[in-house]
């Protein structure tokens, strides 16, 4: 049985800077060649960046990712890695771009060899739900390759193929005996294991290993936490790579040698295939690889490190030289501070309080201390002064005085922006999001929000948990104990506390999972046992709140619904479900 040595480069490429992904494809694949490959893969859409969104309709965009392709080709072939097939992930059109003779943009792979293209595989299935677009963009492809390596027939795929099956279907008729899916793969709690389910589910239908590819980092509002792996045909894990981390990943899988039979031409009702021959002599390694195992990881280091690189490619691939949030001494703006601390070190991290009449002694303590152990550059900029100025020229009170100390402080940290060159950091949750709990142009504000994907709840087990592992490492807990112990509040009034406008946050949280994450009915919260009252009044608020999502910045999508391309609701809505 002949064995494949394949390499699977598991990078972090920039949307639109097709040079630097390029470096990143010629690097990987001087590795697998020192590492002795027959084959390199590299990520879905790794030249161009993925998504694209609307650069896809820019044709000069297409036109730059078909021609640096090319130059690719050649540029592996002189740096000497010409022998070795690598698959790369780019953007294509059928025809010249803008004809109406064309068939539309693609999502494509390529294999590259000796200075050449020798195929162009496109994706088959294009999903169209949650943050994906891919039906707006591209059109699906009719044809599977497969190229003959080392004596065995690879097929390629593209990510979405491998959920929808058509081209792992047609690859079992055409005698396959490896399928490579390149992916860019976004995460979200739970995700991993459903992808491991599929793959081992393709791999036994398709009676062959599977080497699923996903790409790492951080884009906008998305973050890619690689967990490459290839399975094989009885469902063990033959290598994985690690989650959230660029790795080459290299193994030797024993595949089934092609029959030899002529595959070219074969179809199916749904797609044709072709077959490639690079080489017919069985490979064979003299010395195997050792293979490689990624360490499991816990439910909330697996978010926190999806919180940690998303922020921190936020900020390096948009070149902020740091960041800046308001350090209240409450829970959330803790978690955010120590996030941030954690992605791009505390030297670069700046913080403010802005104490006003109602604030207390304990959080400008707490707030000082936080910045003293994760070494932050704090400051105290009291607004009250400023506040005053305001109340002398017009007369407000209630909720407009509250929401007047929240926009001072807004402007406060804008103005330390626009001064210094910093990110401003939103500190909100998922919970105050959805239900309007922040205040426009005030402690909304900012060009990035952590932890805008995370419910409170989660933001105190992930306190605890990021103590907890200090403690673990003999490091000084980054978070005081006051800080998680103390009822959040505000501090916008006297003696003010979350709890005067909303609901326990476990009860909250729960019809938040409901109504928000599974678009469940008011019957069927009521059902879940929720008071019928509670959870009018809270559907009630997130459906009103629609509009100050829609101004809100972009922050890491960690659960199967965020706000934002995941949840795409009318701000004028008058529907309310059925009354009891």
């Amino acid at each position: 049985m002949p064995t494949l040595r394949i390499a699977l480069a598991q990078d972090n490429p920039v949307v639109g800077d097709l040079d630097h992904n390029a470096d990143l494809i010629r690097r990987a694949a001087s590795a697998a060649t020192a590492a002795g490959a027959h084959l390199l893969a590299t990520g879905e859409q790794s030249l161009t960046g993925y998504p694209v969104e609307d650069l896809a309709m820019r044709h000069s965009f297409v036109e730059a990712s078909r021609d640096r392709l090319l130059r690719l080709a050649e540029e592996l072939a002189a740096d000497g890695n010409g022998s070795l097939p690598v698959a790369v992930g780019y953007l294509d059109a059928d025809g010249p771009i803008g004809s109406t003779t064309g068939h539309g943009i693609r999502n494509a792979l390529a294999l590259l060899q000796d200075g050449k293209v020798l195929f162009r595989y496109y994706k088959h299935h294009l999903p169209n739900y949650g943050v994906f677009d891919e039906d707006r963009w591209f059109v699906a492809g009719h044809e599977l390759h497969l190229a003959r390596i080392g004596g065995v027939d690879v097929a390629f795929t593209v990510c979405e193929d491998v959920w929808g099956g058509v081209p792992f279907g047609v690859a079992a008729e055409a005698g396959a005996g490896l399928v490579v899916n390149i992916n860019a793969s976004p995460y979200e709690q739970g995700k991993h294991e459903r992808r491991l389910t599929v793959v081992k589910n393709r791999a036994a239908g398709l009676g062959a290993p599977i080497a699923y590819l996903n790409t790492v980092g951080g884009q906008d509002d998305l973050v890619f936490d690689g967990g490459s792996m290839i399975v094989a045909a009885d469902g063990s894990i033959l290598a994985s790579a690690r989650r959230f981390a660029a790795e080459l990943l290299v193994t030797d899988v024993e595949c089934a040698a092609s029959t030899g039979r002529d595959i070219a031409n074969h179809s199916s009702a749904l797609m044709s295939a072709s077959l490639h021959v690079l080489s017919e002599e069985p490979a064979t390694v003299e010395t195997r690889v050792e293979p490689s195992f990624a360490p499991e990881l816990s439910r909330h280091e697996e978010v926190w490190e999806a919180l940690r690189l998303g922020l921190h490619d936020y900020v390096e691939k948009n070149g902020f030289p740091s960041v800046l949030l308001g350090l209240s001494g409450g829970i959330d703006s803790a978690v955010t501070a120590v996030l941030a601390r954690d992605a791009i070190g505390g030297e670069r991290v700046y913080t403010v309080a802005n104490p006003s009449q109602y604030s207390s002694q304990h959080s400008l303590d707490d707030a000082a201390d936080l910045a003293e152990r994760c070494g932050l550059n704090h400051v105290v900029e009291p607004i009250q002064p400023i506040v005053d100025a305001y109340l002398s020229e017009i007369a407000v009170s209630g909720l407009a005085l509250e929401n007047l100390q929240a926009r001072v402080r807004g402007v406060i940290w804008m103005s330390l922006s626009n001064q210094h060159g910093h990110l401003v950091l939103a500190a909100g949750n998922k919970s105050e999001y959805a239900v309007g709990y922040s205040t426009l142009y005030g402690d909304s504000c900012g060009g990035f929000a952590p932890i805008k994907d995370v419910l409170k709840t989660l933001v105190y087990e992930l306190a605890n948990w990021r103590n907890e592992k200090a403690r673990s490492l003999g490091e000084t807990e980054p978070i005081p104990e006051n800080i998680i112990m103390k009822p959040p509040s505000a501090e916008l009034r006297p003696d003010q506390l979350d709890s005067d406008s909303l609901p326990d946050y476990a009860v909250l949280d729960g019809i938040l999972v409901g109504y928000v994450d599974g678009d469940a009915g008011r019957e069927d919260l009521v059902e879940q046992g929720y008071p019928a009252e509670v959870v009018d009044r809270i559907a009630g608020l997130v459906d009103r709140a629609e509009y100050k999502r829609r101004q809100s910045a972009p922050g890491t999508k960690i659960t199967v619904k965020s706000f934002g391309r995941d949840r795409r609701l009318p701000i004028t809505n008058h529907f309310r479900g059925k009354p009891s």
